[in-house]
């Protein structure tokens, strides 16, 4: 069972049929839609501002959610794809959005519904990622229009771990 953790009398809140890998930390105030899937060594600490996360949401390995203390909570939209040990701050991610592997996205930034950030690129704080286009880089810059086969892997990357999970949950 996954570290859950009570901070200043608030809970996190869970919706039905997620996977919460054992080594993986959740406290606070987080709220978790349905069908979510937290992997090993991932730690979500809405202990200084909340953390909100849709449904069907993918948090890989060894990830980051946190916050910022009165200024800058965290807002994870449905069938996001967030990548091994990537570093989510103070931000938004919108639906059928992705944050590649090691890839940092800060406070105030927006990456919008449809949008990818590549593995290793670093969204400064207040950045726009622009709906329907591929960032990357340090800072992370738009580098061109995410194709068909791009938005495909999107969905199919948020659907496989929907079953990745029910390996463990079995």
């Amino acid at each position: 069972m996954a570290l859950i953790k009570t901070v200043n009398g608030i809970s996190p809140i869970f919706g039905e049929d997620c996977y919460l890998a054992e080594n993986a930390t959740i406290v606070g105030e987080v709220i978790m839609g349905d069908q979510c899937s937290v992997w090993f060594h991932t730690v979500i600490r809405g202990d200084v501002n909340s953390i909100t996360i849709g449904n069907q949401t993918n948090i890989q390995d060894g990830a980051v959610i946190h916050c910022t203390y009165k200024t800058a909570k965290t807002t994870i939209g449905s069938r996001v794809s967030i990548g091994h040990n990537a570093l989510v701050h103070g931000c938004t991610l919108e639906d059928d959005s992705l944050v590649g592997m090691g890839a940092i996205v800060m406070d105030g930034a927006v990456v919008q519904t449809g949008a990818m950030v590549a593995a290793g690129a670093v969204v400064l704080e207040g950045t726009i990622v622009e709906s329907g286009f591929l960032y990357a880089g340090v800072p992370a810059k738009k580098i061109k229009p995410i194709d068909d086969k791009l938005k495909e892997m999107l969905k199919r990357i948020s659907g496989n771990y929907i079953m990745y999970s029910g390996w463990f949950k079995a």
